[in-house]
């Protein structure tokens, strides 16, 4: 669709409108290798090479943010040397290449963002932003009032400290329970290496939220796209 090349330029980030009108009268703008200086002149941004001072201008690449209920057996890489299963081949019906938000391990489950976003995916990720990740966690045993509280003050582990925020034990037998914790970090396996310098090794880890989007009842190996309004909460923090 054609539209003023003053609009194409500003929509593009370029400049505004009126400094774009500028350009054009200056010379500094060409459509098919063609100078245009005309204010009324339009163009079509995806059939035709329009530069300023040189630089393409691109049409606008749509954004693509998913959330999937990641199964346990899936890598959250692109490819695996080892040939293992990657999210990615969950994702029928998606022509864009996107990558995981972080990661999930292999033997763990739950809400997994993907996007085709950088600027979104090292947000969300970065600590600095203490966006909280939610999760439901089954060990071996139970957890001892002394061990709740040593867990809840802080766990000092090789590459750091681990804290989790808003611990608590959901249910419990006597040869296993379920906690739940956040926490607004991702270093590699940490939370089945806290748990396991307790002497409780963690049997089942599904990530259940990611600050407010929540994974609910949506089944394994399924996903959706994300909201706009989720979007922006997510860039909020």
């Amino acid at each position: 669709m054609k539209e003023r090349l003053q609009k194409i330029i500003a929509a593009a980030g370029i400049s505004s409108r009126r400094a774009a009108e500028k350009m054009i009268v200056e010379g500094r703008v060409t459509v098919n290798d063609a100078v245009v200086r005309q204010l009324g002149a339009k163009a079509d941004i995806d059939a035709d090479e329009i530069r300023v001072d040189g630089k393409l201008i691109l049409p606008e690449v749509s954004k693509v943010y998913l959330m999937l209920h990641k199964p346990r057996g899936y890598v959250t890489t692109l490819n695996d040397p080892e040939g293992r299963s990657v999210v990615t081949d969950l994702l029928s019906g998606i022509a864009e290449r996107i990558f995981p938000v972080g990661r999930l391990d292999y033997d763990s489950e739950g809400l997994l963002l993907l996007t085709s976003d950088g600027d979104f995916s090292q947000r969300v990720q970065h600590p600095r932003f203490k966006i909280p990740k939610t999760y439901m966690v089954k060990i071996e045993g139970n957890l001892t009032r002394s061990e709740m509280r040593v867990l809840s003050e802080g766990i000092r582990l090789p590459d750091g400290n681990f804290k989790p925020e808003n611990l608590q034990t959901v249910r419990a037998n006597r040869k296993t329970s379920w906690l739940e914790l956040s926490i607004a970090e991702g270093r590699n396996r940490l939370i089945r290496r806290a748990l396991d310098s307790l002497g409780h090794p963690v049997v089942r880890l599904i990530r259940t939220a990611i600050a407010d989007i929540i994974l609910g009842n949506m089944k394994a190996g399924t996903f959706r796209h994300l909201t706009k309004k989720e979007v922006q909460h997510l860039l909020s923090f």
